[in-house]
């Protein structure tokens, strides 16, 4: 079977989209299924290009037990044919990646984090970067939430079977 490719994006890429390319990956692993799935994230800008994500969410991702090591880098042109899934956190994510797609294939593959969330009602997942310690509480409430989603999506769609 071919790995799925699973690429999160938000703007900066120190924040959103690397807490949940962290999330996913351990959730993934927890269930064993590492080989079926590639998980990566990126910014729709390059303000942090090379940088770890904010040490504030890594602190909070930390206490759930997430490590959160991805070095931040901007959406490449390549992403678009390289990834199967390209996921946004917020209007403006999916706006930039829609504009920035080099056809309707590629636009396609473009979704909404909260699209796959199962229990906690949210339109977006908001920037954390200038609040408190509670918004970064909240995105990761958020973003477990919707990696449950949205592997329980993925399973369906590429037939893993149980225990595997």
């Amino acid at each position: 079977m071919e790995t799925k490719k699973i690429l999160f994006v938000c703007a900066g890429n120190i924040c959103r989209s690397p807490a949940a390319e962290g999330i996913m990956k351990h959730k993934i692993h927890e269930l064993g299924l590492d080989k079926f799935f590639y998980i990566d994230s990126a910014g729709t800008h390059g303000f942090h290009e090379g940088e770890l994500p904010d040490s504030r969410m890594r602190m909070h991702a930390s206490k759930r037990g997430y490590n959160l090591t991805s070095l931040s880098r901007p959406v490449k042109y390549d992403d678009f044919f390289d990834f199967d899934y390209i996921i946004g956190m917020d209007d403006e994510n999916i706006s930039f990646l829609r504009r920035k797609a080099p056809d309707e294939e590629s636009r396609r593959k473009i979704s909404r984090m909260t699209d796959y969330g199962q229990h906690i009602p949210a339109d977006h997942v908001p920037d954390p970067y200038y609040g408190g310690n509670q918004g970064f509480e909240n995105v990761l409430d958020i973003l477990e939430d919707a990696c449950e989603g949205l592997i329980l999506q993925l399973e369906i769609i590429i037939h893993i079977p149980p225990n595997t």
